[in-house]
């Protein structure tokens, strides 16, 4: 079964345009009688890894045979524009809202809970930390959805394996961002067992990307990335600055290697959005969603860029070529 239609609008101006529908409300009846329920998907920013969530979103759903009109936004990094889109959304009377990314969850839930819209979060990596989950197993009421906990463990240890020799690792993350923060604690915890020690810049918005990286290149050895919202939107300027010290940039998933980190040890964002896609699918059918507990997706794959190792100088060993996808980027024709 295909779907009925999506609505796919982007950024501010599409938001405000929409308003303009409010009340328009709820499921409709097709041709055929099938339900047609009406779905926001609010993403927080525009970055591959969360296009991908919303792609495999779209494939859980229709996998799942639902017929659904999607109307897509972005909030482009601004909590604002964020709030008032998630706002729009209930006006709208939508049947369910979808959060991608932390920032736009919590928007989603908090317009939507005294509505009774379900939401369904997508690519939140603490969900507990960021006030979307009572515990690591009962997610709040009116909300659940997939988290994309980041396997840091597993990111170590392929930044040891493939720089034997490294000692300090740096990040750069957004102070304001939960899922930053949380993962941040994450590597603090773990980074010692690998013989490294952490250096952490942390920034308030992109602007100071420029001048944390800056710093950073002249005071460790490589550099990991997370899933942070404002510095996947900026990685270019990231990249720039490490490539020219010759600084390994080391990705959190496939989409970040394709654009320039070396490698990564990182989760599938498309199944990520697909798992969020059934989860709605289950809820649209008239499930409880208070008892669809959330779930953290735990499988990692390693992708490596050799170009863009090549370029810097890195040597990627043959034990981890042989297990891992090669993700380049696209030659220019």
């Amino acid at each position: 079964m295909k779907n009925f239609k999506k609505v796919t609008a982007i950024g501010m101006a599409a938001a405000l345009c929409a308003a303009s529908l409010a009340g328009c409300g709820g499921s409709t009846e097709t041709a055929d009688g099938e339900t047609a329920y009406k779905i926001g998907v609010l993403q927080y920013a525009d970055h591959p890894s969360l296009d991908n969530c919303l792609t495999g979103f779209e494939q859980g759903l229709e996998e799942e045979g639902i017929v659904y009109e999607i109307t897509a936004q972005s909030a482009k990094g601004d909590d604002a524009t964020n709030t008032q889109i998630a706002q729009q959304f209930v006006s709208q009377g939508m049947d369910l809202l979808c959060g991608i990314a932390t920032p736009s969850a919590q928007a989603c839930y908090n317009a939507a809970y005294e509505a009774g819209i379900p939401v369904i979060f997508n690519a939140v990596s603490d969900p507990v930390a960021a006030k979307l989950a009572e515990s690591e197993t009962q997610a709040m009421d009116g909300i659940t959805g997939v988290s994309d906990m980041l396997p840091v463990e597993e990111q170590l240890k392929l930044i040891r394996e493939m720089l034997p020799d490294a000692k300090k690792i740096g990040i750069i993350y957004t102070t304001s961002e939960a899922n930053s923060v949380s993962t941040i604690e994450s590597y603090k915890e773990k980074v010692g067992e690998y013989g490294f020690e952490l250096v952490e810049k942390g920034i308030t918005n992109a602007s100071e990307i420029p001048q944390a990286a800056d710093l950073l290149v002249n005071e460790v050895d490589c550099i990991t990335n997370m899933t942070d919202n404002t510095v996947v939107a900026n990685l270019p300027v990231l990249l720039e600055k490490a490539n020219a010290k010759n600084i390994p940039v080391f990705g959190s998933e496939e989409e970040q290697v394709g654009n320039g980190c070396i490698a990564s040890a990182g989760i599938d964002y498309i199944e990520l959005g697909k798992k969020a896609g059934v989860m709605a699918a289950r809820v649209l059918r008239g499930e409880d969603i208070s008892t669809i507990p959330y779930e953290t997706m735990t499988e990692s794959k390693i992708t490596i860029n050799t170009d863009a190792a090549e370029a810097i100088g890195v040597t990627i060993p043959q034990s981890i070529t042989d297990r891992a996808e090669v993700k380049n980027a696209p030659s220019e024709s």
